[in-house]
């Protein structure tokens, strides 16, 4: 069996090919319909509509099998994106080509073979509209005049169902587009002086007070507190205070908040806002509180997840104390969106920045993230000890295995390494064929760690390959870049070593 080449155009032809979002879709039948007007014609049990992806063929439609999705080693259709003319195979069994086949000696048993390609608008033969006949089965030009027919048809109907798609995602995200600018036209109004706090380049913790500051000015508050999830309970940012609590008041309040007693205690799970008129009247409140006069009670969560903060709004009693207003409930509650987009994006930024850590071969972390970890770990006290590796012999598998198998050999070395570290230590790809270990293990632990991940490694290549290694432990070194220098210096020592023991 010999696998069809590959197209010049490969990496161009597979982006055509995504555009249509067809694979691994279901049946339609607009396509099904060709594929029994294909197999009527030309008088075939089997008419398949097949796109060939970048490992596999894959059937949209098809008379005759209920699947088609093959490797595209296997694959008759890859032979046919190769050129604009109809592709036949008279008989596949004496084919040095297909006479192995898998669907020439298996099912669907493949004597006769005729595709044509699907081309795009832009040139590319991304699928095929192919027939099959356990025997011979000679077509005539005629019959492949009508395969191609079909072929056009069946690509003016994969345009048509794109265009279709493509209006479809416009018009959604068009409705999107108009929802959210309503729904910011409508928090602007409200809370323009939060939204303007939450860009401001602010440790969070201090533009969740201040949030919650102007938030107890607009509407008249005695008492507003930030809660922020911590460990079992949460700690509590009180920003403002217009009356003057007793301190017993404000331990109870502390109570109140910490999500044991009180308010949270019950409603700790509830993540829409909770409006309280009358708090001596809640089960659960507290007698120092309602001694205090604490009449109205709102609970507030800032986005969502349990680890969300919390916003809770107090007022005591008076005679002219209102009670929760549509305009007081509407600035609370777009605050606390305004809040939620807030984390959301510090979230994103988070992941982004974690993402930017780690390196994109061997999934571990990288030359930044070294660099950072590296710095924070000269300001620990605690003793830590530096392992740099070298792999030696990358070069060689590259050149007589290919860079494929080279990459491989990094990959999962690395992995191996990691999960010999496991949670002792952290593991990172400085680049090329470079490593390093943080670690708190004794500098034999590490060399233990490199020995057993290299003995895995070596599994995945045929060359022969090794790991040089320099440990140093910070408490050698007088800074941070001798440190470094030393357990280079060492890594350099055992590889001179190692060639001279070849």
């Amino acid at each position: 069996m010999i696998a069809a080449p590959t197209p010049p155009e490969e990496a161009a032809r597979l982006l055509d090919l995504a555009r249509y979002h067809v694979l691994d879709t279901a049946r339609e039948e607009p396509f099904n319909r060709i594929t029994r007007l294909a197999a009527r014609i030309l008088r075939t049990p089997v008419a398949v509509i097949n796109f060939v992806d970048q490992y596999r063929q894959w059937g949209k439609a098809m008379v005759g099998l209920t699947d088609t999705e093959a490797p595209r080693e296997q694959s008759f259709c890859a032979w046919t994106i190769g050129s604009d003319q109809p592709f036949v195979v008279e008989n596949a069994t004496t084919d040095p080509r297909f006479h192995d086949n898998p669907m020439v000696t298996g099912d669907p048993h493949i004597h006769m073979y005729a595709g044509a390609p699907l081309t795009t608008p832009a040139g590319h033969r991304i699928g095929t509209l192919c027939v099959t006949h356990y025997r011979p089965h000679p077509l005539s030009s005629e019959d492949l005049q009508s395969l191609q027919d079909l072929a056009a048809l069946a690509m003016q109907e994969l345009e048509l169902r794109r265009s279709l798609l493509d209006a479809a995602r416009a018009v959604d995200a068009q409705r999107r587009q108009a929802e959210e600018l309503r729904q910011v036209l409508d928090h602007t109004r409200v809370v323009e002086g939060i939204s303007s706090l939450m860009d401001l380049d602010l440790p969070f913790e201090d533009a969740l007070e201040t949030a919650a500051s102007l938030v107890s000015d607009a509407i008249a508050a005695d008492f507003t507190a930030v809660l922020i999830r911590s460990g079992e309970g949460y700690t509590v940012k009180v920003p403002r205070a217009g009356r003057a609590f007793p301190e017993t008041v404000k331990a109870a309040a502390a109570s109140l908040l910490s999500g044991d007693t009180g308010v949270l205690g019950t409603l700790g799970t509830i993540t829409a806002p909770v409006y309280l008129s009358e708090y001596a009247a809640f089960p659960q409140a507290l007698p120092v509180l309602v001694e205090a006069g604490v009449q109205r009670v709102a609970y507030v969560p800032l986005g969502t997840g349990d680890d969300r903060p919390v916003m809770l709004v107090m007022r005591l009693r008076g005679p002219d104390v209102p009670d929760w207003r549509t305009q007081d409930k509407a600035l609370l509650e777009v605050a606390g969106r305004t809040v939620a987009h807030a984390l959301r994006r510090q979230a994103a930024l988070e992941h982004a920045q974690g993402e930017a850590r780690v390196d994109g071969l061997t999934a571990l972390l990288n030359r930044r993230a070294f660099d950072e970890d590296l710095r924070a770990a000269w300001a620990q006290a605690a003793a830590v000890h530096l392992a740099v590796i070298d792999v030696d012999g990358l070069k060689r598998v590259n050149d007589t295995e290919g860079h494929a198998q080279g990459d491989k050999l990094l990959r999962v070395f690395g992995q191996a390494l990691k999960a010999e570290t496991a949670a002792h230590g952290q593991v990172y790809r400085l680049g090329g064929d470079e490593f390093a270990v943080l670690s708190q293990e004794p500098p034999d632990v590490l060399l233990k760690w490199v020995e057993v991940a290299m003995r895995v490694a070596r599994q995945t290549v045929l060359a022969p390959v090794g790991a040089s290694v320099g440990v140093a432990s910070k408490a050698e070194s007088d800074t941070l870049e001798q440190w470094l220098s030393l357990a280079d210096s060492r890594m350099y020592d055992m590889k001179r070593r190692l060639k001279s023991m070849l």
